[in-house]
């Protein structure tokens, strides 16, 4: 029986599952620069374009008509994409006052003129640092965007952004560093989370966050794993850097959501629960709409029994002190991984003729969860389901999960035999056999020894690109990957304590931090989670330290790792020649079954108390690395949240070679979001063939496209300047095999072009 707030039984489980509370909404003072911006789709001043999260734009001189003449405006070379091809660049730029501000691969913060490209200043993060670009702890970390902020009188003016763990205050007009804000310009965000013990956790402001008023308020990407940061939202004082306040998703005792987690000291131990994906804004109601993930450990929760709120819940608090107002949890107790993987839209629809202001959240899983802004009550009727409960020893999995009877989903849920992708005899083989290899097919079958289809993947479904929504039709426009993925969990390995060697001591720290991505034989999955067997052959003792120290394209830094650990990981990783662990290192010695057992020393985590592993984040793959699913592989997607119907879904993308061969386009795996447009048109790149294209947001038909010198997985923007509409997209590539890149591109109608609508 599962415990429930003190209770047991159905009853009380399916209470608590059904839970979402509510108090009145918060009344402010109208910010009227922010009210302004909210009513006004014409630029694109934050991130998404307005602080509703839309990605709606209301120009029009580009349109259905000619669309076709679009042509390139201007290119920005930041210069410094990695040469190895594992940087990326996902911001979302923004525009304001004829200045455009965006991010390089090595997270350097510039101002371009919008209309010409030219460059006005560069702010580069290493050099206010003191250090070298491969000494920057951030090296290869996301950043999808920045925040513009000026106060009344317009004096003083401000970009907002996180590098890492360091978020800057730049002088907007200059690049300079603002010395008032924070500790001469930055604020660490390792600190200041009411836990001791941060200061060396991994925790990056990878998505920016939302201004109301004169504060800040952020989320942060935090590891996956039983060490995680607890992902706490923030708000901090524009001018001084100061924390305001603080909202805790993994609640404090006497906190609302504590009696949900059933150890009672979980707040000191557990992480995660945080909001990497962005937030939304409701400028006259004072209320921020916040998405957040799935607490640490990703895949086993006996270390973190019950409901697990606030995890995996969308939050309104009120703006201006973090109190809490009303949640709903999108998954219970997750064990797959389902973070909201984007920021929510704010709405107004028509139901049944009665106007609702809403709130739309995109899920991995391919849902769309929609609730009245005020109350959090339900647009359309959600029901509870049973789900499998059968999980690995120890592990309580929770008995029901949330389902939204509308709007319709966005992706595919049924991955049978006969959905298996077939583009020939001989793939289509292979791929049965790989398929009967693992055992469950229901999405949410707990994971297991036997293996279980993740799909949509851990990816999505939706993903952080995030959705549009036109504001006159009350249609979103959302892209899917459709891309099967395999979780297989296996015995954390016993212990070496037994090998007295520092390499038998560094393969127990590599099961401990390492084996969930690069698998227990080491020979990883893909460009995104590379081999490292035969590491010494390619790399120096310097070299792998520095990216353990730092991170690199998706692996965070495990500056955490304390050095004894990092001395034995080292060993293990490289062959290093074979020494006694005790002579080299502190451990702790106990007898076991007679023999002496030796552990390294030093502070715990929750990481020792997990039995069980995952082998790695494993796309199902034909032996070409064609999606093993029949098409579509990517798809967008247009649905009436009037009516939560879906409209038209079409192909995301192509391969050329497949194209060529009379196979229709089959979309691909795609990372970035769309923009809509008054003028009729649905922008979006994300593809992994390195092309932008405009769709007619009424069919989805496609209308334009461009090649890209590398796939822009990024979200575009759209702005009007000097009676001259553009589109912008961040060309950065680096993901899932891609090269990198390192440049912007602006296209717009040429001068004397067809501006018909």
């Amino acid at each position: 029986m599962i415990k429930v707030c003190g209770n047991t039984g159905p009853l009380a489980v399916l209470a608590a599952a059904l839970l979402f509370a509510s108090c009145t909404a918060p009344v402010h003072e109208t910010d009227p620069v922010g009210a302004a911006l909210a009513a006004d789709h014409s630029g694109w001043r934050t991130y998404a374009g307005t602080r509703e999260g839309n990605r709606y734009s209301s120009n029009e001189q580009i349109n259905t008509e000619n669309v076709a003449q679009l042509e390139v405006a201007w290119r920005y070379s930041t210069g410094d994409k990695d040469p190895d091809n594992h940087s990326q660049i996902q911001c979302n730029p923004i525009m304001v006052d004829g200045v455009l501000y965006g991010t390089s691969p090595f997270l350097m913060l510039f101002a371009l003129d919008a209309a010409t490209g030219q460059e006005k200043w560069v702010f580069d993060p290493a050099e206010a640092q003191g250090s070298t670009d491969d000494e920057m702890a951030w090296f290869h970390q996301i950043n999808r965007g920045v925040v513009y902020w000026e106060n009344e009188e317009g004096t003083d003016k401000r970009i907002l952004y996180s590098v890492g763990a360091k978020l800057y205050a730049i002088n907007a007009e200059d690049g300079s560093l603002v010395s008032a804000f924070g500790n001469e310009g930055s604020v660490d965000l390792t600190r200041g989370l009411d836990r001791e013990g941060t200061e060396n956790a991994y925790i990056a402001g990878t998505t920016p966050g939302v201004i109301y008023k004169d504060l800040l308020i952020m989320g942060m990407r935090v590891t996956e794993d039983g060490d995680a940061a607890p992902g706490h939202i923030r708000a901090f004082d524009v001018r001084t850097g100061e924390r305001r306040w603080i909202f805790h998703t993994i609640p404090h005792p006497g906190e609302k959501g504590y009696e949900t987690w059933e150890d009672p000291d979980a707040w000191q131990k557990i992480g995660g629960a945080n909001s990497w994906a962005g937030m939304s804004l409701d400028e006259q109601r004072g209320i921020v709409y916040v998405p957040t993930g799935t607490a640490g450990p990703d895949f086993y929760g006996g270390v973190r029994k019950g409901q697990n709120l606030f995890a995996n819940s969308l939050l309104a608090l009120d703006a201006a002190t973090g109190k809490y107002i009303w949640h709903f949890q999108v998954v219970h107790h997750d064990l797959w991984d389902r973070d909201l993987p984007a920021n929510p839209n704010l709405v107004t629809i028509n139901k049944e003729g009665k106007a609702i202001d809403a709130v739309a959240q995109i899920t991995k899983h391919g849902y769309v969860f929609m609730f009245d802004r005020e109350t959090g009550e339900p647009i359309f009727p959600i029901e509870e389901k049973p789900v499998p409960t059968a999980g690995l020893p120890g592990e309580q999995v929770w008995p029901t999960q949330p389902i939204p009877t509308l709007p319709e989903p966005f992706a595919r849920h049924k991955f049978e035999e006969e959905d298996v992708a077939s583009l020939n005899p001989e793939s289509h083989q292979y791929l049965l056999e790989k398929y009967r290899q693992v055992k469950h097919k229901g999405m949410f079958s707990p994971p297991s020894k036997e293996g279980a289809w993740i799909f949509p993947g851990y990816d999505g479904g939706g993903e952080w690109g995030g959705a549009a929504v036109d504001a006159e039709t009350g249609i979103m426009y959302v892209n899917s990957s459709e891309m099967p993925w395999i979780l297989t969990m296996i015995d954390v390995p016993e212990n070496a304590g037994k090998d007295l060697s520092l390499k038998g001591i560094g393969r127990s720290v590599y099961n401990k931090y390492c084996i969930s991505c690069h698998g227990p034989e080491l020979k990883g999955n893909g460009p995104s989670y590379p081999s490292l067997v035969a590491l010494n052959q390619r790399m120096t003792e310097g070299q792998v330290t520095q990216i353990i120290h730092n991170g690199r394209n998706m692996m965070p830094s495990f500056k955490q790792i304390p050095d004894n650990e990092r001395t034995a990981l080292l060993a293990f990783l490289l062959d290093a020649e074979e020494k006694e662990a005790t002579a080299k290192l502190e451990t702790n010695t106990k007898e076991v079954d007679g023999a002496e057992e030796h552990n390294l020393a030093g502070p715990k985590t929750i990481l020792e108390e997990v039995p069980y592993v995952s082998t790695g984040y494993i796309r199902f793959l034909d032996e070409q690395g064609y999606p093993g699913i029949k098409p579509p592989w990517g798809t967008l997607n247009a649905i009436n949240l009037n009516t939560g119907k879906l409209l038209w879904k079409v192909p995301l993308g192509e391969y050329d070679e497949l194209t060529k061969k009379g196979i229709a386009p089959t979309g691909t795996e795609n990372y970035g979001g769309p923009l809509v447009t008054k003028g009729g048109l649905v922008f979006i790149a994300a593809t992994k063939d390195a092309k932008i294209r405009a769709f007619d947001k009424k069919s989805g038909k496609v209308l334009w496209e461009a090649k890209l010198p590398v796939p822009a997985y990024a979200t575009p923007a759209t702005y009007s300047l000097n009676g001259k509409q553009y589109v912008v997209i961040a060309c950065g590539g680096g993901k899932i095999g891609s090269p990198s890149g390192d440049e912007y591109i602006a296209f717009a109608l040429p001068d004397g072009g067809s501006l018909s609508k």
